[in-house]
């Protein structure tokens, strides 16, 4: 069994300790001064080129962990190809997270890249405690130099930091919370996983508004815009309590829910207030898509269409639609699902089954490339800046021409929402009444909230009674996601291809009572097979 390197401090010196047997093939040591960064190179011979041969990716990542270890930031540095940025993050590890008896334990090379662990004490002010990760980094020919250098990113010091953020080990920026719902239960990120970042925007952002103190902890931190992150807590401060909106039964269900599927996320609004109820997402990228995603919405944007429609007198849920099975508009051919086709039927049968072409026969009659953004913002709020708690998108629905004024009016072209748009948008139709959606109550801080005029009453009652005949009817797309939700409920399915997808993402957007849900799985096919489920079993804990 091969040893493996190690770069250590003793007594607080930086010293390099080797194994004495080759780790991935190489010894580490803290020499190589003798050849210069990239240890190769030697003046007179000419530049090489192409990717760093196996021994320079050896050297190179040797020569460069050595002199992180011993605490050499401008040597280190040196071995990279930003050595500005390198040298002020090496010098901060040291300076500013306060990281002792650092041990850096190399893996064996995969090409260019080269694995290691960290291990150190935090200390700061008498008080230590443990850190451990693993990270990697990369040996890259450097353009100017021709040497073999480290490509130098923040994830080389840590694997969670990213442009423009450091580590910091002090006096926390923002006391801790404790989050609650809105019955006074506990919210944890070990039981909301999903929760973790919402949680971490609203200790930055309340936290010195709910009454707690600061702890000691190591941090990644960024600008004043940006939630800092707690890696290791030293002392622990004392949380203020901080009552959101959400809804704990809600979330759990909502926790569960996107667990069925791969990229999805959904989101939970009261209709009657606005009021955010459940937030969850289960991603790769663990990016918050639920309240920050920019994706077309696909056929559940028709809830807006359908709003503008009536509002203009082109149609009426009780009167005849044109369903044929494609529709061209300016060069563009527009196409139903399998090429189904209707004759004679109510507007409201199109709106359930989705009829694309319904939708698009209808834009030469209301002639106005704006209307349909109009109507998303002057009734539903989309785009009026949204002030919720925590950062999110609000929507766009931008002035369009030629084929994209089509494609706007079934979720495609340039609209895009997120989840929580969507939801927004299912809680408007419910309630008729807009309610900007928000995860903390307005009077925690006063913040002005967008507002939207209600919607004329019989625009509202048409979009009820069309979206409970998609949730109910036997030919309505969303009718078995919604077959086990009670209540008086409605919904509309979606689904939106983009280009270089193999399968389109799925929507859903739906209500019972006084709860409203949507949810979008990437990828996932049609509305009512991904993102269905997820909306129902949402629904249900509500």
């Amino acid at each position: 069994m091969r040893s493996a390197a190690k770069v250590a401090i003793v007594g607080g010196v930086f010293v390099v300790v080797a194994g004495g047997v080759a780790y991935g093939g190489y010894t580490l040591v803290g020499g190589g001064d003798d050849k210069g960064p990239g240890g190769t190179h030697t003046q007179g011979a000419p530049a090489r080129t192409g990717p760093p041969t196996e021994d320079e990716i050896k050297q190179t990542s040797n020569d460069f962990l050595a002199a992180w270890a011993k605490g050499d930031a401008e040597r280190a540095a040196t071995l990279t190809n930003n050595q500005q940025g390198a040298s002020t993050a090496l010098t901060g590890f040291r300076d500013q997270a306060h990281l002792t008896h650092v041990t850096v334990t190399p893996g064996a090379p995969n090409g260019p890249v080269v694995p290691y662990t960290v291990k150190a004490d935090v200390s700061f002010e008498g008080k230590t405690a443990p850190l451990s990760y693993a990270s990697q980094l990369t040996v890259v020919r450097g353009q100017s130099t021709h040497k073999a250098l480290v490509d130098w990113q923040p994830a080389v010091l840590h694997p969670q930091l990213k442009a423009g953020e450091h580590l910091v080990t002090g006096q926390a920026r923002n006391p801790e919370i404790q989050a609650v719902d809105d019955k006074d239960r506990p919210l944890t990120k070990e039981q909301f996983p999903s929760l973790g970042a919402i949680l971490d925007g609203l200790r930055e952002k309340y936290g010195a508004k709910a009454d707690g103190t600061p702890g000691i902890e190591l941090q990644i931190q960024g600008d004043n815009t940006t939630p800092a992150r707690t890696l290791v807590t030293l002392q622990k401060g004392t949380p203020g309590k901080l009552k959101t909106t959400l809804d704990a039964d809600v979330q759990a269900a909502a926790e569960k829910a996107v667990q069925h599927f791969g990229e999805s996320s959904v989101v939970a609004v009261k209709p009657s207030t606005g009021e955010i109820r459940a937030v969850a997402d289960n991603r790769i990228d663990k990016f918050p898509a639920s309240l920050q995603g920019r994706v077309a919405p696909g056929s559940t944007m028709k809830i807006v269409t359908a709003a503008m429609l009536i509002e203009k007198g082109k149609a009426a849920a009780d009167k005849p639609a044109e369903c044929p099975s494609s529709a061209m508009w300016q060069g563009v051919t527009f196409h139903n699902l399998d090429n189904f086709s209707m004759d004679g039927q109510p507007f409201s049968k199109s709106f359930a089954r989705s009829c694309n072409t319904a939708f698009i026969k209808l834009v030469d009659d209301v002639n106005d490339d704006g209307a349909l953004g109009r109507v998303a913002a002057d009734y539903f709020g989309i785009g009026q800046d949204w002030k919720v708690g925590v950062p999110s998108f609000d929507g766009s629905v931008p002035a369009s021409a030629g084929a994209e004024t089509a494609a706007a009016y079934i979720g495609q072209g340039k609209v895009q929402m997120s989840p929580l748009d969507m939801a927004s948008i299912a809680a408007t139709a419910k309630s008729g009444q807009f309610h900007q959606p928000v995860i903390v109550p307005q009077s925690l801080d006063g913040r002005a909230l967008a507002q939207a005029g209600p919607l004329p009453s019989g625009v509202a009652a048409q979009l009820r009674d069309m979206m409970h005949i998609t949730a109910t009817a036997s030919y309505g797309t969303a009718t078995q996601a919604m077959s086990s939700v009670g209540g008086a409920k409605g919904a509309k399915t979606g689904s939106a291809e983009k280009d270089g997808q193999n399968k389109s993402d799925s929507w859903f957007t739906a209500y019972s009572d006084d709860l409203a849900a949507a949810a979008l799985v990437q990828s996932g096919g049609h509305g009512g097979d991904a993102a269905g489920p997820i909306v129902a079993q949402v629904l249900r804990a509500g």
